[in-house]
């Protein structure tokens, strides 16, 4: 009888990311695929529809983002916990940590209602502002279900159960294009509302969600001896300091992340529509590849976390080490991908041929970053688990916005490269990024009583 020898300990690791990981991929991709039903549904109403959600959706997306970091503290300060075994502490901080989410969604709803002067700031055409802030209007009354139901995805993840946020993304995106259908067409009687039902269609999934949301965890064995769904504690300025300590320098680093994509969407502006165009399918594509490192990392900081809390550095070196190379072979093979299928990945989403020409060179420049990408994301999950956010964060504004784009302005104005100047600058800003995150992963782990 042939003896089975047990996995070497790295390789049990990569099957526990990936059993956590796979879960938050679908979810993530689940979520994406409610921005692209949006964009198609709208789409057939008219161009001024079209660019309404655009925008809206370009002005809510920062909040919403800058917003997730800082919540994501919950993720690694459950996993702590979890770790520890100290259950009786997660629903308390979850209480706290839902105190801050509904704290925050006040002042986001206020402004996403009055966006009209900013509009008017950015120069938008004014036939677009008051569709657009329709759009906005009716989107405002779901961010208290976002940011609650961001909260419990957290708490979720943090012990390890990711399948729940998987299942409930793909009702969301359901419930999401029927929604769309009743309201922005006007079926059923209901009245064509455009862009604005487009807003109210994704904030009553918002809500399905949240609801959905909270029976699942309220289900969840492993939350049952956390007390979370025991009464509801009282904001303390000792609950939600750690979590603001935590969670401000993620969100302030996942705003410099997306915001530079944002800058230089709007650089290339005035280089044209063709410009701009290929710009956004090659973007396009390589955000639809950067989920898959982007939930391996978010798996990293959960079992990263859970090993330092119960004390075993070694374990949690291995978890973030083994994290980083997942990513960068997942990125290596969707580096090779894009690269050689550029063409055909273009030609699905437009037939114009000068923006096809230009979308396929600046999918080699994407190729290009795929492995820094991957590396640097890994690395910064990894970093989050560990409770390190400050330097990390640091790193990531000086990558992006020290480097990365003022190298890349220089390259396509002053060094007359257009939009392949400002890909340059990203990539440069990519590469160094994930060269400084991983030494301080590496200094970081080596020396465990430091982690805070």
């Amino acid at each position: 009888m042939p003896v089975l020898h047990p996995l070497p300990p790295a390789l049990r690791e990569a099957a526990a990311l990936l059993r956590l990981g796979l879960p938050v991929i679908a979810a993530q991709l689940a979520q994406m695929a409610m921005g692209v039903a949006d964009t198609i549904m709208v789409g057939r109403v008219g161009a001024t529809e079209l660019a309404a959600v655009a925008v809206g959706t370009s002005l809510w997306n920062p909040l919403y983002l800058f917003t997730l970091g800082l919540l994501m503290a919950t993720s690694a300060s459950v996993a702590h916990l979890f770790g520890a075994q100290r259950h009786a502490e997660i629903g308390r901080l979850v209480h706290q940590a839902l105190w801050l989410a509904a704290a925050l969604a006040l002042p986001v709803w206020a402004l996403l209602r009055d966006m009209g002067a900013p509009m008017h700031w950015l120069g938008v055409d004014p036939a677009i502002v008051p569709v657009a802030q329709d759009y906005l209007d009716a989107l405002a009354w779901g961010v208290p279900a976002a940011f609650l139901y961001v909260v419990l995805r957290f708490a979720n993840e943090g012990v390890g159960a990711t399948a729940p946020a998987m299942l409930i993304g793909f009702i969301g995106l359901a419930s999401n294009v029927f929604g769309n259908w009743l309201l922005i067409y006007g079926h059923w009687g209901l009245p064509a509302l455009g862009a604005r039902g487009c807003g109210y269609a994704t904030a009553a999934s918002l809500w399905l969600m949240l609801v959905l949301l909270v029976r699942l965890s309220a289900q969840q064995p492993r939350l049952a001896a956390t007390g979370l769904f025991a009464r509801l504690e009282r904001p303390r300025l000792d609950g939600l300091g750690p979590l603001l300590r935590l969670g401000l320098p993620i969100g302030i680093g996942i705003f410099a992340e997306t915001s530079i994509f944002a800058a230089i969407a709007l650089v290339l502006g005035v280089l044209g529509a063709v410009v701009v165009a290929g710009h956004q399918i090659a973007l396009n594509v390589a955000s639809f590849a950067f989920m898959v490192p982007l939930s391996l990392s978010i798996a990293a900081s959960v079992r990263v976390g859970h090993a330092l809390g119960a004390g075993d550095a070694r374990a949690a070196r291995r978890a973030g080490d083994v994290a980083i190379a997942l990513c960068g072979v997942c990125m290596g093979l969707s580096a090779l991908t894009i690269y050689n299928a550029a063409p055909m990945i273009v030609a699905l989403y437009t037939s114009d041929a000068a923006v096809a020409a230009l979308a396929v060179q600046l999918l080699g420049y994407a190729a290009l970053f795929q492995l820094s990408d991957g590396l640097q994301v890994g690395a910064a999950g990894a970093l989050r688990g560990a409770k390190d956010t400050r330097v990390p964060t640091a790193i990531m504004l000086f990558a992006y916005w020290g480097v990365a784009f003022p190298l890349g302005y220089g390259l396509a104005f002053a060094g007359g490269l257009g939009p392949r100047g400002l890909w340059t600058g990203l990539i440069a800003g990519l590469t160094l990024a994930a060269l400084l995150l991983n030494l301080r992963w590496q200094h970081l782990i080596r020396r465990p009583r430091s982690t805070p």
